[in-house]
């Protein structure tokens, strides 16, 4: 626990609330510790004291923003086409064109729920915002879930660390588990796509979709005119 927490203990004591920010900005992109260390370490030291619990909550959420709003440009500059150019080309062994057509189909129609659910979810909050600057999901839809979704998830935790204080390490003891699990769930779901993706490839099958290929958007009510 201690070489988990050492780092996130120095740089918000060194910076502060901005610091609190940063961390969770890094742990949205690519997660070296999980915001459920962070977050309840800046909730004790608020109660210490030492932080400002809103402007610690404020700096999270935007730290979340900055975050997510890099994975959704990655997501929009990939682009759904070239992925599914790429896709027909076996480039990937997890999955074809026709899984890929199913998946952006299902976020397409859902993608304002998965994004504001998966916020919630560890490894998913951070995986979510590439589909949905795929599926070019309207900027402020984006960041307005994002921000909900975001602002409770930091709010919650800021919470539990100043109630517990110094016990706040209790909130990483229970949730570290339900995060391991949810890796864990993630590497059968891979290894599961991998053999069936392997089976398909020695029955002969490429993966290609015998229907037309789908468009991002396609579902979704045109702008009227006056708008």
């Amino acid at each position: 626990m201690q070489s988990i927490t050492g780092p996130v203990v120095d740089v918000i004591d060194s910076v502060g609330e901005v610091g609190v920010g940063g961390l969770i900005a890094l742990e949205t992109v690519l997660p070296p510790i999980p915001s459920e260390v962070i977050l309840p370490f800046a909730g004790f030291a608020a109660a210490d004291g030492r932080l400002n619990a809103p402007l610690a909550w404020a700096c999270a959420t935007i730290g979340s923003l900055l975050g997510a709003g890099l994975l959704y440009w990655f997501g929009h500059a990939l682009s759904y086409e070239r992925l599914h150019h790429l896709a027909g080309k076996r480039w990937f062994v997890l999955f074809g064109q026709r899984d890929l057509d199913r998946g952006f189909r299902f976020f397409d129609r859902h993608g304002s729920v998965v994004v504001l659910v998966g916020r919630f979810v560890p490894l998913i909050r951070s995986i979510v915002s590439v589909p949905a600057g795929m599926d070019r999901m309207p900027v402020p839809r984006f960041l307005a879930l994002t921000a909900l979704g975001s602002g409770i998830w930091n709010a919650a935790f800021i919470w539990l660390g100043y109630r517990l204080r110094e016990d706040y390490e209790l909130v990483e003891q229970y949730m570290g588990p339900v995060s391991r699990g949810v890796v864990v769930v993630c590497g059968i779901v891979l290894v599961w796509l991998v053999v069936r993706r392997l089976r398909e490839r020695r029955a002969g099958a490429d993966g290609a979709s015998a229907d037309e290929p789908f468009h991002p958007g396609a579902d979704r009510e045109p702008a009227r005119a006056d708008d």
